[in-house]
């Protein structure tokens, strides 16, 4: 993936318009769009792969970016050190004032939040544009 960046922060992330990470199983796309900071996680978040999600995401709110919309469309895997990784910046989202939409869920992404309970404290969308209208 081409990034086109600004800077890269204090943690190496790039950060700016457009940015990305990659770790094997899981690549990260992060954009700024008006209040919103899109982080398009793809491929598999477990335990191997929740800290490459978890950078952008605390940086965003740390950066003043606190409504986070998690464009879920290209994750195929979510174990549960990656729903805690949402939920931890679903936290800090919140306590910014903001919050953390979820957009385009795969069902079998879309399993794993309704058998824990968690689909119940995050905002979920059928779509990122649906997300982005919200």
């Amino acid at each position: 993936m081409t990034v086109t960046t600004a800077k890269r922060d204090e943690t190496g992330m790039e950060r700016g318009t457009v940015g990305s990470a990659n770790r094997g199983r899981l690549r990260v796309a992060v954009r700024t769009e008006g209040q919103s900071e899109i982080v398009t996680p793809a491929g598999e978040l477990d335990h191997h792969t929740a800290e490459l999600l978890r950078e952008p995401l605390e940086n965003a709110v740390e950066a003043g970016r606190s409504r986070l919309v998690i464009d879920c469309s290209s994750l195929d895997f979510c174990d549960s050190t990656g729903l805690n990784v949402l939920l931890g910046a679903r936290l800090k989202a919140e306590a910014a004032g903001g919050g953390v939409h979820l957009a385009g869920m795969q069902p079998v992404v879309a399993r794993v939040f309704e058998i824990t309970g968690a689909e119940a404290v995050f905002t979920i969308h059928e779509s990122l544009e649906a997300a982005m209208e919200d």
